[in-house]
Parts: C-alpha cells; sequence; structure tokens
C-alpha cells in the first residue's frame, strides 16, 4: 500500500516555503485583492500539473540531451519577474495600479516552465516518489493529483497573506514601500533562478532508448518499469 505522508510533507514544504509563484502572489493579493488573484493560482495549479505530467512522458530527456535549454529557460524566466518588479515599482498612486492589471490564467500557467523551483519539484516527484508497485498510468495520477491537491492550498495562503495587508497598504508611502520590498523580492529571486539551477536526474524508466539496457538486468527490472510493460 503506498503511503502518501512522506510525498505530502515533501511537497507541502516546498509549496508554503517562499518561492517565484508565492512573491507574486504576495504581490498580486496585495495589489488587487484576493479575487482578482484567483486566475493567478489557478495557473500555477494548471501549468504545474502540465509540466509534471512532461516529466512523467520523459520531457527531462530533452534537458540532457539540451542542457544550455535549462539555462535560456531560466533567464527567461529571470528577465520576466524583472519585468513585473519594474512594472511593481509604478504603483505609489491609484491610478497606476487601476491601469495595471493582473497576472493572467496563462501567464501563470506558462511561467511553471520557467520556474526552476517548479522544475525540482516534478523531477523529484518523478524521481523519488513515483510508487513502482502501481501501474503506471495510476501512479502517474497518484502524484499529480497528490501534489495538486496539496500545492493549491500552500499557494492560496500567500494570496490570502497579500490581500491580508491592503488596509495597512492604503497609506502611500506604506504601498510604496511595500512594492519596493516586493519588486526587490522578485529581483533577488531572478538572480537566484539563474545562479543557482538545481536538478534532479530523472530515472532511466521514462528515457526509451535506456530501457534495453535496464531489461537486460534483473535487479533493474525489479526497480524500474518497463515501456512495454505499461503499454499493455
Amino acid at each position: 500500500m503506498v503511503d502518501p505522508v512522506p510525498f505530502a510533507t515533501y511537497t507541502f514544504v516546498m509549496s508554503i516555503t517562499p518561492g517565484p509563484n508565492n512573491v507574486m502572489l504576495t504581490a498580486s493579493g496585495a495589489n488587487f485583492g484576493f479575487r482578482r488573484t484567483v486566475p493567478h493560482i489557478l495557473g500555477i495549479g494548471c501549468g504545474f500539473t502540465a509540466q509534471l505530467l512532461a516529466v512523467c512522458a520523459g520531457l527531462s530527456a530533452v534537458f540532457t540531451r539540451w542542457p544550455a535549454l535549462q539555462s535560456t529557460l531560466a533567464w527567461v524566466g529571470a528577465a520576466y519577474l524583472l519585468y513585473l518588479g519594474w512594472q511593481m515599482l509604478g504603483h505609489g498612486e491609484t491610478e497606476a495600479r487601476a491601469a495595471h492589471r493582473p497576472v493572467t490564467f496563462l501567464q501563470a500557467a506558462l511561467f511553471q516552465f520557467l520556474n526552476p523551483k517548479a522544475w525540482v519539484m516534478s523531477l523529484t516527484a518523478a524521481s523519488l516518489f513515483l510508487p513502482r508497485e502501481l501501474d503506471a498510468r495510476v501512479a502517474v495520477a497518484y502524484i499529480v493529483g497528490l501534489m495538486g491537491l496539496v500545492n493549491l492550498p500552500c499557494v492560496a495562503v500567500w494570496a490570502l497573506f497579500g490581500s491580508a495587508l491592503r488596509e495597512l497598504l492604503e497609506r502611500p508611502l506604506a504601498r510604496i514601500l511595500f512594492n519596493v520590498t516586493m519588486a526587490v523580492a522578485l529581483a533577488a529571486t531572478g538572480v537566484m533562478m539563474v545562479t543557482s539551477r538545481a536538478v534532479v536526474p530523472l530515472p532511466s524508466f521514462f528515457a526509451p532508448d535506456q530501457v534495453s539496457a535496464c531489461s537486460s538486468s534483473p535487479d533493474t527490472r525489479r526497480s524500474h518499469w518497463s515501456i512495454r510493460s505499461s503499454s499493455n
């Protein structure tokens, strides 16, 4: 029987701790309120689900073949965070805030493919927590469903936290200080994205060109799925 506690604990810790998504959600909740931030929250969930499914389908092999692609994604993601931070610096006045729009559902979903923390979570989930005793499709559905159930409330907490600060930020000076702080946090997160890109290698059972090598070893057959068996 699969014990969900270790995976749920890992997902909770990774989801609730500060990162690009949570910094953006805090700023959005404070500037636009929780209701207008909901598409951002749902976009994170859907984008991360798509990313995790892609990893389980073997997308990590692309990074192995073209390592420069990971660096490119990190730089693009960092540039996007810097852009958001620059926009926040113009939110000192009510008119400026009204002219600005929160991150959309699609933007939030696409950003997950530029977010190194999301990649680490997806690759770790597939490499360490995917139940080997289950059928491949059932195992993938298990980690996708459990991660979604844990991750969504965690990121929503950050949006609620930002929304709770709205009354405190009614004073222009307080809002300016908050936006400057969030802009600096976004910039710092962007710098960390391009200076520390940890990647957890995905096990070989998702690499089709390694199936024959895996199947030749009895120990490997016991520890990894075969592509043929998962397709039956």
